[in-house]
C-alpha cells in the first residue's frame, strides 16, 4: 500500500479519536440510524437461555469478553433487562469527567438495568486498571477490549460513546450522550 495513503488513514483515524474526546457540547438529538446492523458472531446450534426468562439470549448479547481484572464476562447475563455499554478510553478527558457519574448511575440502576464499561482504543492493561481504581469502577464489569472486538460488534467509532439495549436486546440508542441524556433514555426503558 502507498505510504501516503497509510499516513492519510492514520491521520484521519487520529483526528476522529481526538475530536470525539473534545470538550465540545454533546448533540441534543439521537444520530440517524445506522444503515448496517450490529456485527454479530455466528449463532450457536442451540441458543443459550437468558437469565431474564424468555428462553433465548438475544444475538446482541451472545459474546464473552475478558474484564480488566482478568475474569470472563458473559454478556448473556444482561438479557431480560435494559443495559448500557459505556465505551471509554483511559486517556480520554471526557471519559474521566463522566466516570464518577456513570458509577453512581450503575448503583442507582442496580437490579433494574445492567451497566458495563468497555475500555479500549489503545488504553493498555495498566492504564485500564488504573482508570478503574482511580474512579472506583470495580463495582460493575469493565471489559478490557484493546483489540476492539466489542467496539466493532456494536459499530462504535470512538470513545465516550454509549450503546443502550432494551430488555429484548435491541439497540435503543447508539452514540454520545451527556449523563443526563443517558439517564433519561434508560428511565424510558424501565
Amino acid at each position: 500500500m502507498d505510504m501516503k495513503k497509510v499516513l492519510a488513514a492514520v491521520c484521519a483515524a487520529a483526528s476522529l479519536a481526538l475530536a470525539a474526546c473534545s470538550d465540545a457540547p454533546e448533540p441534543a438529538a439521537d444520530p440517524p440510524p445506522s444503515s448496517g446492523s450490529v456485527t454479530t458472531s455466528a449463532s450457536p446450534a442451540s441458543p443459550a437461555p437468558d437469565p431474564g426468562g424468555t428462553g433465548e439470549t438475544p444475538q446482541t448479547l451472545r459474546f464473552t469478553a475478558t474484564t480488566v481484572d482478568g475474569k470472563t464476562f458473559d454478556a448473556a447475563a444482561l438479557a431480560g433487562k435494559p443495559a448500557v455499554l459505556w465505551f471509554w478510553a483511559a486517556w480520554c478527558p471526557r471519559c474521566r469527567g463522566d466516570a464518577a457519574e456513570i458509577r453512581d448511575l450503575q448503583q442507582q440502576y442496580a437490579g433494574k438495568a445492567g451497566v458495563v464499561g468497555v475500555a479500549g482504543l489503545g488504553s493498555g492493561a495498566a492504564a485500564m486498571k488504573d482508570f478503574v481504581a482511580d474512579y472506583r469502577l470495580d463495582g460493575f464489569p469493565q471489559l478490557a477490549d484493546d483489540a476492539g472486538k466489542v467496539w466493532q460488534r456494536f459499530e462504535v467509532p470512538s470513545q465516550h460513546y454509549y450503546v443502550i439495549l432494551d430488555s429484548s436486546g435491541k439497540v435503543a440508542h447508539s452514540g454520545p450522550l451527556t449523563v443526563a441524556q443517558l439517564k433519561q433514555k434508560v428511565d424510558g426503558l424501565l
